[in-house]
Parts: structure tokens; sequence; C-alpha cells
């Protein structure tokens, strides 16, 4: 969409002859942004309420900054994933109010902090699974939730879990990650009221075979309501809660608004 298309959008809305859902409609398709390398999806966040996310891996440094900073002209909030330590110190450099996240290999910025909402639990089965975890955590918090992490409560001593049944109870959505087998997720969702995401990671000996019999075990799992994401795929877990509590929050706001007429 050009500049001119767009003022004759904005004039007919001025003008009455098109809604404001008509006019947000029509913002929904507007152009990326071509940089050859990449095409960055400045609009994301009207089609999907959070913004485009950055997938570090294979892309040069100077690569990151530059849809970093694209990014972050239009004000929408940043988030590199699986981001190397040299781009990670040089987006620093560039954003000194962004935030490396080590353990998580993430950079964020936050460009318009708002309140949180929501409730996101992240477990782990042990201290190794946790850089998947923080992947999960900072994607989850950085779109939106009020996060809280429980580490190292795997199978092997249960009764750690058990410690933190209160939180369990809370939550709006649980995140466990474990590697292994992967029993955890089964025994979380047997305690929860609460939608669980299982999140594998490739954690464990030759037969965990890199997280896959995490994955298979999880995706078998006899206890209700759990919804399994990729291997290692902390940030699509994190997404995932995100998008769970901003659609309940969406809804409750709808049934309040309907109960005031």
């Amino acid at each position: 969409m050009d500049i001119e298309t767009l003022r004759e959008l904005l004039n007919d809305f001025k003008h009455g002859r098109l809604h404001e859902d008509d006019v947000l409609e029509r913002l929904r398709t507007l152009p990326f942004e071509d940089f050859g390398f990449a095409k960055v999806d400045h609009h994301r966040s009207l089609r999907r309420g959070f913004p485009e996310v950055v997938y570090g891996a294979g892309k040069t440094v100077e690569q990151v900054v530059s849809i970093a900073e694209s990014m972050v002209e239009k004000g929408t909030h940043l988030l590199v994933t699986r981001c190397t330590p040299e781009a990670g110190e040089a987006l620093a450099r560039r954003f000194p109010q962004g935030q490396w996240h080590d353990t998580a290999h993430l950079f964020s910025v936050e460009t318009r902090p708002k309140p949180k909402s929501g409730y996101v639990l992240v477990i782990t089965a042990g201290t190794t699974d946790i850089p998947v975890a923080e992947e999960a955590a900072v994607t989850a918090a950085l779109l939106g939730c009020n996060v809280d992490r429980v580490y190292d409560v795997g199978v092997a001593g249960v009764h750690r879990l058990m410690a933190y049944q209160s939180m369990i109870e809370e939550a709006d959505v649980v995140i466990v990650a474990a590697g292994m087998e992967g029993a955890l997720a089964s025994v979380v969702a047997s305690v929860s009221k609460a939608p669980v995401i299982a999140l594998p990671t490739s954690v464990g000996y030759g037969a965990s075979f890199g997280g896959l019999a995490a994955l298979l075990s999880m995706m078998t799992s006899c206890a209700a309501g759990v919804t399994v994401v990729n291997i290692d795929n902390g940030f699509g877990a994190g997404c995932a809660a995100a998008m769970i509590v901003a659609k309940a929050r969406e809804l409750a706001a709808k049934h309040e608004k309907e109960a005031r007429r």
C-alpha cells in the first residue's frame, strides 16, 4: 500500500464512507519492508497480536542489526531468538535500552512497556533444561505475561514438584520443559487445571535421540490437556502460552462489556 492509497483510505474514513473496522481490516495488509536478504513484516501485530520475531541463527551480525533497527524504529517490541553472543553485543551497543538474556540466547527491547497480565508458570525437570525454559519464559514475559519459574523438580524426586502445588493451581498456563523421557509434563498435567504446554528438550543420553524420546512421550501422554511443541522450541512454547492468556483476557473483557449493557 503506497502513500496515496493510504491517504484515500483515511479520507474515506474521515467522510464516513468507511467504518473504523473496515480501516483496521485494510491496514492488516500493509506491505513489508524489503531489505533484499529479509522482508520485515511490520504489521504482524495487527494480525497476530504480537510483532514479528527475529530468528538469529544463520544470520550475520549486520543482518540482525539492520532488521532490529527497522523494527525498533517502527515502535514495535524486538525479540531476537537464537542470538549469537557477537550479535548480542552488537545489539546491546545499538540499543542500550535493550536486554541480553545470556542463558536463553535472546536479545529483547520492550519499546512500549505495559502492565503485565495473566500468569504463566515455567517448570523444568532438570537444571540442564533451563536454557530452553528461559527462552520460553522471556518470550512470554515480553508478550505481556507475568511469569514465574520453578526449576529442577523432575520425576527423579517428584516430591520437589509437590512443594509448588499452589503455584501450579494459580497459573493460567503451565510450560513444562523436560528431556530424558519427558515424564514431567504428564505429572504436572495430572495436578493442573490450566493448559499444559510440554516443551521437550534435547537433554539426555543416547537413547533419548536428541529429545525425540521426550517428544514422543509427551505426545502420547495419558494426562488430558497437554499440548506439545517442537524439541527445544522455547519460543514456540512461550508464544503459545501468551496467546492463550491474551485470548482469555480478550474474552473476559468482552463478557464484562456485554454484562454492562
